[in-house]
């Protein structure tokens, strides 16, 4: 135990310090030898390290969000090699160091809390057995060792005996009842995290082995921290139990505000976007300008959910942009047809109406054999039609009365009569 002890001296004395200035402060408040000044003091150097996390909580999800995006190509490459296991996983190690995820890092958070949770077992261990570690001197070993959580001493252990119990000023059955239903309530909310997770959160409908690892996460951490949980002093539990609550709600903040792609909650998400994308007429978070941004960039790539949302929009008379914010489609049409209009007007201007003058109205076969009528007005037209005209009625009257040789042969040709040769009786109908 010294040696381990020794290992982690480096956070051992800045983890004992962190508690000293918060008993300092609790201690002025409910007394220094009291459970509250202790356990507040436990409680707020958990709050402090998960703060100094969150910025590896966010890589956690955004590494997790990645994740679920590879979750078709993990099927394809299990459909394709489901008969040879060594492939698949060969193919799956390939596809995350393409695209740069990492499997593991759901875990990141509990690794990065392990060098903290190992220095405040050995500072609560020292105190039980007597030992001053860290900062901790002996008037405040003497004063540590009088606090009681709910009857139980910060140090006791579930399985400590009698003598060992009484020499703190407690009995066993308090500490058994208190580290019990301790052990109880940080099983029950890993288990509850990890499960809102699995059924809210991500696709389970794929099988891939990141889903295998979450689902095999839901069922082995609670029953690593009841199996373990009877070795941690009352001190201990309570800095598990805090940081177990605090992953709680911040993982049910994320999954109401940042749903995955495709889960359950984010079609609950979005059910209650439209309802206030509606009711305002505009998007008014900028959280959420990010994720109609997001939607509206993946086109024709949307899932069920999202074009759910889009189509509650439109029939709302609402119509998403590019940059996240929502206008009305009405006047978004009449904007988009205003700026068509100016782009034309220039052209209109100049060929306009009289272009459309310049078209004639289509004459007749017998119109146009005869000359057909005139435009109104009398006056000579620039139209390809009266050009075509104009000859026919500038021959001279001679040549329009003397007929060319053969255009009478040529007539009568023209009328069904054959040349040199028996002529076609006429039917009954022309006489």
């Amino acid at each position: 135990m010294d040696t381990i002890a020794s290992l982690f001296s480096f956070i051992t004395t800045p983890v004992s310090w962190v508690i000293v200035q918060f008993h300092t402060v609790y201690g002025a408040l409910f007394g220094p030898n009291t459970g509250w000044a202790w356990g507040l003091s436990i409680v707020s150097l958990v709050i402090l390290i998960r703060i100094c996390l969150i910025p590896l909580f966010v890589k956690q999800i955004k590494s997790t969000r990645a994740m679920q995006t590879l979750q078709p190509e993990m099927k394809k490459i299990q459909e394709r090699y489901k008969n040879d296991k060594q492939r698949q996983s060969e193919e799956m190690m390939k596809l995350y160091k393409e695209t740069g995820t990492n499997p593991l890092s759901s875990c990141l958070p509990i690794l990065a809390q392990s060098p903290f949770f190992f220095a405040l077992y050995h500072v609560l261990n020292g105190i039980a057995s007597g030992t001053t570690i860290g900062v901790i001197n002996e008037p405040l070993l003497a004063s540590a060792r009088k606090a009681h959580i709910f009857g139980a001493p910060l140090a006791a252990k579930f399985k400590d005996g009698a003598a060992t119990v009484h020499a703190l000023g407690a009995t066993v059955t308090d500490v058994r009842v208190v580290t019990a239903l301790m052990i109880v309530l940080m099983s029950a909310s890993q288990f509850y995290t990890q499960r809102q997770l699995m059924t809210k959160n991500v696709d389970t409908t794929v099988k891939t082995p990141f889903m295998q690892q979450q689902k095999m996460l839901m069922y082995v951490f609670p029953v690593m921290f009841a199996v373990f949980g009877i070795n941690f002093p009352v001190g201990v539990l309570v800095y598990w139990l805090t940081t177990n609550v605090w992953t709680m709600g911040q993982q049910m903040y994320v999954i109401r505000n940042n749903p995955t792609p495709g889960s359950k909650a984010q079609a609950a998400y979005l059910e209650r976007l439209t309802k206030h994308v509606t009711h305002a007429g505009k998007v008014r978070r900028r959280s959420e300008k990010t994720i109609v941004k997001a939607i509206v960039a993946k086109g024709r790539d949307r899932n069920e959910f999202e074009r759910k949302f889009i189509n509650a929009l439109n029939k709302a008379g609402l119509a998403a942009q590019t940059d996240g914010t929502v206008v009305n489609s009405t006047a978004q049409a009449a904007a988009q047809t205003a700026d068509g209009l100016e782009t034309t007007s220039a052209a209109d201007t100049s060929a306009g109406a009289a272009g459309r003058r310049q078209q004639p109205k289509r004459q007749s076969k017998a119109q146009r054999q005869s000359g057909g009528p005139k435009p109104a007005g009398g006056s000579t037209s620039s139209t390809s039609l009266e050009k075509s005209d104009e000859p026919q009625d500038a021959k001279p009257a001679a040549a329009q009365q003397a007929p060319k040789p053969g255009s009478g042969t040529r007539s009568k040709a023209q009328s069904g009569q054959r040349k040199g040769g028996p002529q076609r009786p006429k039917s009954p109908s022309k006489k």
